[in-house]
């Protein structure tokens, strides 16, 4: 009897096993998928400021034209650990030099490295998940016209149990989706949407965060508490941020609030960011934010 409980446990051990192996491979986009793409620098330069690239990946302190030089080493502090932005310039060796458009598609859009392994959410590919393959593509042809920087990138310092790697791919299973999260009735919602959802992935800040670090999105954008564990990050929904149309887009160009404020904080890189896109795009975010319930 107990060598048949033993032989069950076994079995049952391997086939559990084998399935948690198979949910938690790493998934990647093929160079295949991407052939006949073609490329603008032009474009890719909207992408790199709307997915706020250089606020996370250039080096502390960095300010003007050195903020293009994406060294790394910014640290981010969450309640799992810290992690450390990554050298992404074109260096061969340290940065993503060597990198094929389809290894930047794989790391944005699924959150996998060229070696094949899952790269911690403190990477928002959790809503880059939602970027189309075309600006990815555009993305690489602009990053490939940015400087070099032979700065080694930093390990995350991040304990136990969360520094298994392979266990994030139960983590996206349960919280990466291409889905959107609000609907989008016309043209303009559509483009707000893309760019506060995908490109902006401005819910990892405004959206609060369940136990496992997933996003609430059953409280969309109505604030959170900040990862460093100091203060909170404001709810940007209508009926809180009770700003109009006007108001939302004069801000995300010159930082500056109807109360005659100026934004602060990590919304000083994003201001900076926001600022280099069109007056259309901006216009589209103010749309999608206050379609927001």
């Amino acid at each position: 009897m107990w060598g048949k409980l033993f032989r069950w446990s076994v079995f049952l051990g391997l086939l559990g096993g084998g399935a948690f192996w198979a949910l938690t491979i790493p998934k990647t986009i093929t160079e295949e998928s991407l052939a006949g793409l073609s490329s603008s620098t032009d474009a890719g330069e909207i992408v790199f400021h709307a997915s706020g690239c250089a606020s996370c990946h250039a080096a502390p302190e960095a300010s003007g034209e050195a903020k293009l030089i994406l060294s790394g080493g910014q640290a981010f502090t969450s309640p799992f650990g810290t992690f450390i932005a990554p050298n992404i310039s074109q260096d061969p060796t340290h940065g993503i030099g060597g990198w094929t458009v389809g290894d930047l598609a794989s790391a944005v859009i699924k959150g996998t490295s060229p070696e094949g392994q899952h790269y911690f959410p403190a990477f928002p590919y959790a809503s880059y998940s939602r970027m189309t393959v075309q600006d990815v593509a555009d993305l690489h042809a602009y990053l490939e016209t940015l400087p070099a920087d032979a700065t080694p990138s930093q390990p995350h310092d991040i304990g136990f149990p969360f520094n298994i790697r392979r266990s994030l791919g139960v983590w996206k299973a349960l919280f990466v989706s291409e889905d959107w999260v609000m609907e989008a009735a016309s043209p303009d919602l559509e483009r707000g949407r893309y760019l506060v959802e995908a490109l902006g992935h401005c819910a990892e800040c405004h959206t609060p965060r369940n136990a496992l670090g997933g996003l609430d999105t059953a409280n969309w954008m109505a604030g959170a508490p900040d990862p460093s564990g100091k203060g909170r990050i404001p709810a940007i929904t209508p009926a809180v941020l009770g700003w109009n149309a006007a108001d939302i887009a004069e801000y995300l160009k010159s930082g500056f609030t109807p109360e005659f404020d100026t934004a602060g904080g990590h919304m000083v890189a994003v201001i900076e960011n926001t600022a280099r896109l069109s007056d259309e795009d901006r216009a589209a975010i103010a749309a999608y934010l206050l379609a927001l319930p």
